[in-house]
């Protein structure tokens, strides 16, 4: 059992090397930071959605900056799209799951805004609807998944594709890559 944990923690420490190698994610995911200065500093707001897993991730991170992350700062106005569960089993059942993102992205979203959409493969059709229905609002489009991008990848302004299939390892670094992106962020608006 011993070499089975020491080769999953290997192969998580390979993905994360192959990120540390990639020279245009790295530019990517400055320029996310960026792009979520740019909106707090205008007042608008960063919205997440994910399913499963990544739903998961998403609430996280969008905890991230309207709790606090190192810093005892004011909020951030951020939130997980999920979290409403009247509102998701309404519209899944009314309209169908693909549109429980888009509807709610239609009905806040301004732009300006961002939305980052988890989704480990990039096929998931609420994410692809949801940042579909974003960018056609004029917000910005983030899409964190995995190796090749998926269906979203063609409505993501910024992609941030984890070079690996393997879901557990994908999520693993977005949750890192979310990190990152929250500390950079804090530190440029607070610090």
């Amino acid at each position: 059992m011993q070499q089975k944990i020491r080769a999953i923690l290997q192969e998580s420490i390979n993905v994360k090397s192959k990120l540390l190698e990639d020279a245009v994610l790295m530019q990517t995911i400055e320029q996310v930071v960026e792009a979520i200065i740019d909106a707090f500093n205008a007042g608008n707001k960063v919205l997440f959605c994910g399913n499963g897993g990544s739903a998961a991730d998403a609430q996280h991170l969008a905890a991230e900056f309207s709790g606090r992350f190192y810093t005892d700062r004011n909020p951030l106005p951020s939130e997980a799209l999920h979290c409403n569960t009247s509102y998701l089993t309404a519209v899944a059942n009314d309209y169908g799951y693909e549109f429980v993102y888009s509807r709610i992205v239609k009905g806040t979203g301004k732009p300006g805004d961002v939305i980052v959409g988890l989704s480990t493969s990039g096929n998931s059709a609420n994410i692809t609807l949801a940042l579909q229905t974003a960018r056609e609002i004029g917000m910005k489009t983030v899409g964190f998944t995995g190796e090749g991008g998926g269906k979203m990848k063609d409505w993501c302004d910024f992609l941030i594709a984890v070079p690996s299939k393997d879901t557990p390892r994908i999520q693993e670094s977005h949750i890192t890559i979310g990190h990152i992106i929250c500390q950079l962020v804090e530190e440029r608006l607070f610090i």
